[in-house]
Formats: C-alpha cells, sequence, structure tokens
C-alpha cells in the first residue's frame, strides 16, 4: 500500500470514520447478519437431522412454506395491514404526548413538579395490567388497542425528552436569553437540536415497545391481527403458525430500528463519534 494510501486511511481512523477498503467494507456490511444465519443453518441442520420434533418446533424450511401458505390465502397480509395501522396511529399519538410532555417538564420547573412524577408512575405500570382496563373503560373495538400503544410509545419518549433537555450545556441557554430569544424560541430552536440524540435514542425504544404493545394487544379480545394469528394457533397447537408470527414481529421491530438509525444518520450528520 503507498504511503498516500496510508495516510487516507488513517486520515479516515482520526475523523472517526472507517476506512473504505471495498469489498472489505462490503463484507463488514454483512458481518452483522452473521450471527443471524449460523443460527439459522444450525437450526436447519439440528431439524434435519431429527434432533427436533418437528410439532414442537419445526425447522426454518418448514416455516418459510407455512409462511408461503398464508400470504397466499391472504390471512398475513391482512394480520400485518391491521397490525401496522394501530402501530401507525398508536406510535403518532404517543410521540406526539411524549415530546409535549417532555419538553414542558424539561424546560419549566413547574412542569417538572407536574408531570414528571405521573410519568415515572406509568413507567413502571406493566402492558398487561392495563389491557383489561382499557377493554372496560373502551371497549374491544380499535381504541384500547391504539392506546395501548401509545402509552407503550409516550413514556420513553417521555423519559429520553426530558433527560435530552435537561442535559443541555446551560451556556447555550444562556446565550440565547442574551440574545433576546423569547421561551418558545429557545425550546425550539436550542434546546430541541441539542437534545436531538437522546430524543432519537427514545425514538428507537419507543417504536420498539410499540410493537411489543400491539402483541399483548391483540393477544386479548381482537378478531385480526397478526397476534390474533398467534393466539388462534396456540389454541389449535400450530407451533409453526406461531413461529412464523413470532418472526414477522422480530422483523417489523427491525425493519423499524433500522428505519430509525438512517433518520439518526441523516439528521446527525455534523456530529462526529467514535464508531468502535
Amino acid at each position: 500500500m503507498s504511503d498516500d494510501s496510508s495516510a487516507a486511511l488513517q486520515a479516515e481512523r482520526i475523523a472517526g470514520r472507517r476506512p473504505r477498503l471495498g469489498v472489505w467494507t462490503a463484507l463488514a456490511g454483512l458481518r452483522s447478519w452473521l450471527s443471524i444465519l449460523v443460527f439459522l443453518l444450525a437450526w436447519y441442520a439440528a431439524s434435519a437431522a431429527g434432533w427436533l420434533n418437528p410439532r414442537t418446533l419445526p425447522g426454518p424450511d418448514r416455516l418459510l412454506l407455512t409462511a408461503w401458505t398464508m400470504v397466499q390465502d391472504g390471512s398475513l397480509p391482512h394480520a400485518l395491514l391491521v397490525s401496522l395501522s394501530r402501530v401507525v396511529q398508536g406510535s403518532l399519538l404517543g410521540l406526539a404526548a411524549g415530546l409535549a410532555t417532555g419538553v414542558f417538564a424539561g424546560f419549566s420547573r413547574l412542569g417538572e413538579d407536574l408531570v414528571d412524577k405521573p410519568m415515572q408512575m406509568l413507567r413502571t405500570i406493566p402492558f398487561t395490567a392495563l389491557v383489561p382496563l382499557f377493554i372496560l373503560w373502551f371497549g374491544i373495538d380499535e381504541t384500547p388497542k391504539v392506546l395501548l400503544v401509545a402509552f407503550g410509545v409516550a413514556v420513553p419518549m417521555y423519559i429520553n425528552t426530558f433527560g435530552g433537555i435537561r442535559n443541555v450545556d446551560a451556556k447555550l441557554v444562556e446565550v440565547a436569553r442574551v440574545a433576546r430569544m423569547g421561551r418558545f424560541a429557545i425550546a425550539l430552536q436550542v434546546l430541541l437540536p441539542a437534545a436531538l440524540p437522546s430524543l432519537l435514542v427514545g425514538l428507537r425504544f419507543a417504536l420498539g415497545l410499540a410493537w411489543v404493545a400491539v402483541i399483548i394487544a391483540e393477544t386479548v379480545g381482537a378478531d385480526s391481527g397478526i397476534g390474533f394469528l398467534l393466539t388462534n394457533a396456540r389454541q389449535f397447537v400450530r407451533t409453526d403458525i406461531m413461529l412464523v408470527c413470532v418472526a414477522v414481529y422480530a422483523l417489523l421491530g427491525l425493519a423499524t430500528d433500522y428505519g430509525v438509525r438512517l433518520l439518526e444518520r441523516l439528521l446527525l450528520s455534523w456530529r462526529r463519534v467514535y464508531t468502535g
């Protein structure tokens, strides 16, 4: 390798970026999937060797066949759309509530006194304790399911918004006040941009919990959705369908996390951080 190439690689390392090495960069992108691939191959080998009972733990090939059958009969796409709709509606509601309360509590001592303790109390309440109450209060239609997702999203979003704002350097706020910026302008133009890394971490946690919440919501008093398919399959001891539903939830959670990571790279492209 020439001296110029070595200098370029060293400069990229100092800047906090991985050196670009063509094929090695591509392989590094696939490396994160290696553990999953090894797990699937080991699972398939154990199933093919007869070490696993196909009734209790079918192999991945059987799951692919079951998933394809569910796609052909339309049950899986319909359930996926229903669950996705509930997650989107609940997430939008929860993000709005968590962000608004987090900004209110983070920017104002009065807001902290009014909001923080109730939110900390709500943080410890499990979803399973709220399901029967939500059904009793709001019925068995879409409302309790959407609200349960909103609850799961709002709490982590509030905590990360509040913590991110309170960790902003006080000198930034002092400079803004010297510049005679109003309270709303300080919150919008100073505090939120400075707290953006914490907000995006909260968004990742919140959207992950959204899928956990919808799973619980759909396994009780639901007649559609991935959770309904899971509950129905459990009654008929269809382990293959249950595992397909679990795999779908896992893939949706992974896709959501990947989307937030892309948003993070876009919004925080100016920030240089250690990447390992």
